[in-house]
């Protein structure tokens, strides 16, 4: 069964791709048996080469010192990333030949309503299209062979995810204003490129899942509303399967020189489930979403986006060899129209 279950996981590409700019299912996810969530040891500092970044912190903005290999992270005043002439980590990790997994917030228990926030001017309906540049395997294809590192599962993946190059998806995407921020409409944006991706229907339910640091009880006790997005979601496929999601990390940072640039991460871990009377076992996965977002008008955005994938202790043969670093790029340009109101 279990390797019926990865032959569907190739034929099913398209579907997979839907977890493009998602949490959940991507790429090496889906040619591990998956790939997309996270733990993992934290990214530690080379201070020769740390760079500014500023990350939101329960609301608030820091300007953090971090990047690479070495050894903590550096907390200065907000204002040193202005002063600052070294170019954003964020945006620099959507070009990098190589990343680290990032390390994990240290902010998730922030009242209960920790989240991901995007610019102001994302708030509301938007009319994407996405469109894949380009698919790498920067540690080698063995990488992305699935759990035991298969050749012939590593080169159909990646042939599968290069026929993607220049084919572009039309989405339709949410943001939600909250009293914290920005945030994405989890549950219709998941459904939206899931089904997208897949050219079908093939998500039958999205639903938050409360955790420590972002549940409904939280939020409403501070002056939110029910409908108010969640980090953590739970996704039930037309078909055996099923995926938590969570948010291990996340990250934010504005162009010192305008607030119509803007660059932000997120790092997911998902476990991925079948939900029948197969007894293979729950795959966990490990991914990072990179943005570059510019505002050119009210009604017109565009952007770059990054999913970048690593191996987890728990599925993989490789991790050690790995050693933290990300395994396959996927990288495409967005462009947002707003959607008309009706």
């Amino acid at each position: 069964m279990r390797h019926g279950f990865r032959k569907f996981m190739i034929s099913s590409h398209n579907f997979v791709a839907a977890m493009a700019i998602m949490p959940g299912l991507h790429l090496h996810s889906f040619f591990l048996l998956p790939i997309l969530a996270f733990q993992a040891s934290a990214l530690q500092i080379n201070r020769r080469t740390a760079i500014e970044t500023v990350t939101r912190i329960g609301g608030t903005v820091s300007a953090i010192s971090t990047i690479g290999i070495g050894a903590g992270i550096v907390i200065r005043p907000a204002d040193a990333l202005a002063a600052s002439s070294v170019k954003p980590l964020i945006e620099d990790r959507l070009e990098a030949d190589t990343l680290t997994l990032p390390p994990p917030s240290r902010v998730s228990e922030f009242n209960g309503v920790d989240n991901f926030y995007f610019p102001t001017w994302m708030a509301g309906e938007w009319e994407v299209t996405q469109t894949m540049r380009r698919a790498s395997t920067p540690l080698g294809l063995k990488f992305v062979g699935g759990p035991n590192a298969s050749e012939e599962i590593a080169t159909k993946s990646m042939e599968e995810q290069r026929k993607q190059i220049g084919v572009p998806v039309n989405l339709k995407l949410r943001w939600i204003q909250t009293k914290w921020g920005v945030a994405e409409d989890r549950l219709f944006n998941t459904r939206q490129r899931l089904d997208g991706f897949a050219g079908k229907s093939v998500v039958a339910s999205v639903e938050y899942a409360n955790v420590g640091g972002s549940n409904r009880a939280s939020v409403l006790g501070l002056g939110g509303k029910e409908d108010d997005p969640l980090q953590t979601i739970v996704v039930r496929f037309k078909g055996p399967a099923a995926q938590k999601t969570f948010v291990i990390a996340h990250g934010e940072e504005y162009s010192p020189e305008t607030k119509d640039k803007w660059a932000g991460h997120e790092t997911l871990r998902s476990i991925f489930a079948l939900t029948n009377e197969n007894t293979a076992p729950p795959v966990t996965t490990d991914t990072e979403i990179i943005w570059s977002l510019q505002r050119i008008s009210d009604s017109d955005v565009k952007g770059s986006l990054r999913i970048a994938s690593y191996l987890n202790a728990q599925s993989d043969s490789l991790f050690f060899e790995a050693r933290n670093r990300a395994v396959s790029f996927a990288d495409y340009d967005l462009t947002f129209k707003r959607a008309q109101v009706s």
